[in-house]
């Protein structure tokens, strides 16, 4: 039934329950207890993994493999692995000529790996269906290309759409190599659209992808498009591309993606919080968010899924726990009364002196730029800025997989990643900037503190009266000072007693120089003692 069921609700069908899609990636090397380089470099591993996904997760639908380096590793580019992260990109191939696309070889890398692994896994998988997940085309030529393809969009968008159709070309042969091996659905990963606009998307992923979905769709193979990140403003022009289902991660709402993909004939599925339910929260917690998505995707072409890949240490009960809320009408009872109590992390942190330190600090707050490619290349980014600023600028990345990133990150009322911030203020959000960009705004965050500093640090000069003749030839004989001599020194009227004790002040007139000492009391000063005075504060 299983198997069936999801087929059924990636048609748009109405299903007697929502599917359930884990996307175990790394995940399944903590189920085989070992690490997740050992685990993607081995196929009968990731059989392994996945066999022990299914029986104790009880899922409708499984991924083969969920890493997003597989292409890019074929192609030339450098690895850096991890023990609980896919591998991120690092060295990216085209980074100096964009037009020399290297040859593409189906047979080398870790494919025969993954081809194993499938094969492996068939054998005993009865009922439920195998995910082929393919590199999109716009985030493998960023892989390839780096984070320049921003710049390349605008300055020479006749290649980066060159770069785009070979690395669709590429994915339409490894959908053949996931379909030949025996997957029943094919889907589409590309994360990097989340970074552009509409239009950008029409322009630089739409025709290609569509090519893509046309391709496998001949194969009467079932297709999928997953976008995690902050996708909302592309879900309709997503949909346009022509897939059977929408896939997208807690960044959007499900009902603005149920209500798009609906109007387009499209399913969707999504979106479990990974990170603050799924890896950090209690039971309760993950019943209400489970209880939260089915209620809102409804029972005709909704599949509940987490929003990315699952991190590598989530606890395997709150995975079966899931598994058996979708079948048990009495766990979605007990979720429904836990929903009137909802608690969630809280933002426990004083933010109110944040950012007020000699240096600038620029925070990016990120799923966790080991397994999160928006992320990564939004660190890279930062990383390949701050050194232009020398010891003025400092950063550090927060992986909200830590619950002291999810506080920090609520309280700075930030609601998607990966997000910069500079000095506590929220500055790019799922929108990697270019190197200009960034420049322009830590600079104007320098710019703004040197001035805080120069305002704090340039002396006053404070006059005590008390509305006598004394007092006003005091003032008035201040003003002129500072007029004559064009100073920016900001001068003060004080005639309350209170002041007059804060300061040490027993006789008026009197002026005190702030950061200096009291100069005189009990006499009026004249005009040239003033500006001296004054120059000593400047």
């Amino acid at each position: 039934m299983g198997k069936e069921l999801l087929f059924k609700a990636l048609r748009g069908e109405k299903t007697e329950r929502a599917p359930w899609v884990p996307f175990v990636g790394c995940h399944g090397a903590a189920l085989v207890d070992t690490d997740a380089e050992t685990y993607l470099k081995s196929g009968r591993l990731m059989a392994q993994g996945i066999l022990a996904a299914i029986k104790r997760y009880q899922p409708d639908g499984i991924p083969a493999a969920f890493d997003l380096s597989i292409e890019a590793e074929v192609l030339g580019c450098e690895l850096v692995w991890a023990q609980e992260n896919p591998p991120a990109v690092t060295g990216h191939l085209l980074e100096g000529d964009i037009m020399q696309f290297p040859a593409f070889d189906p047979g080398a890398g870790r494919i025969p790996c993954i081809v194993e692994a499938i094969k492996i896994a068939k054998q005993s998988i009865k009922n439920t269906a195998l995910y082929g997940l393919v590199t999109g085309p716009f985030t493998l030529a960023l892989h390839l290309r780096g984070t320049r393809i921003f710049m390349d969009m605008f300055d020479d968008p006749v290649s980066v759409k060159k770069l785009v159709e070979y690395c669709n070309e590429i994915g339409k042969q490894m959908a053949d190599i996931y379909m030949n091996a025996g997957c029943d659905v094919i889907s589409l990963v590309d994360p990097m659209t989340s970074q552009i606009s509409p239009d950008a998307f029409r322009e630089f992923v739409t025709p290609w992808a569509k090519d893509f979905f046309q391709h496998v769709k001949k194969y009467n193979t079932l297709t999928s498009f997953f976008v995690c990140g902050h996708a909302q403003k592309n879900v309709q022009a997503m949909c346009e591309t022509g897939p059977h289902n929408i896939s997208v991660d807690e960044n959007i709402p499900l009902d603005y993606v149920k209500n798009i993909c609906r109007e387009n004939g499209v399913s969707f599925g999504g979106n479990l919080q990974l990170t603050v339910i799924l890896l950090m929260g209690s039971a309760d917690d993950v019943r209400r968010n489970v209880m939260e998505c089915l209620t809102t995707g409804g029972d005709a072409g909704f599949v509940l899924a987490p929003g990315c890949d699952l991190p590598y240490a989530v606890p395997p009960e709150h995975l079966e726990l899931v598994g058996r809320m979708v079948r048990d009408p009495y766990q979605q009872q007990v979720a429904r009364e836990l929903l009137r109590k909802k608690t969630d992390v809280k933002a426990g942190m004083n933010m109110s002196d944040y950012g007020f330190s000699d240096k600038v600090i620029v925070d990016v707050i990120t799923l966790d730029s080991e397994s999160c490619a928006p992320c990564q290349y939004m660190v890279e980014a930062v990383k390949a800025v701050t050194p232009h600023f020398g010891d003025l600028v400092v950063w550090r990345e927060h992986a909200i997989k830590k619950r002291e990133a999810v506080e920090f990150m609520m309280s700075l009322m930030v609601k998607n990643v990966p997000t910069i911030c500079i000095d506590g203020m929220i500055k790019f959000v799922s929108t990697i900037p270019s190197r200009d960009e960034l420049i322009r705004a830590i600079q104007e965050r320098i710019n703004e503190k040197f001035s805080l500093k120069l305002r704090e640090h340039q002396g006053r000069l404070l006059v005590f009266g008390a509305g006598d003749e004394k007092g006003t030839q005091t003032w008035q004989n201040v003003q002129q000072a500072a007029l004559e001599l064009g100073s920016t020194v900001e001068t003060v009227l004080l005639t309350g007693v209170d002041e007059m004790q804060r300061y040490g002040v027993a006789v008026r007139p009197a002026v005190v120089a702030i950061n200096e000492q009291v100069k005189i009391t009990g006499r009026v000063p004249t005009v040239d003692v003033i500006k001296e005075w004054l120059k000593a504060l400047e």
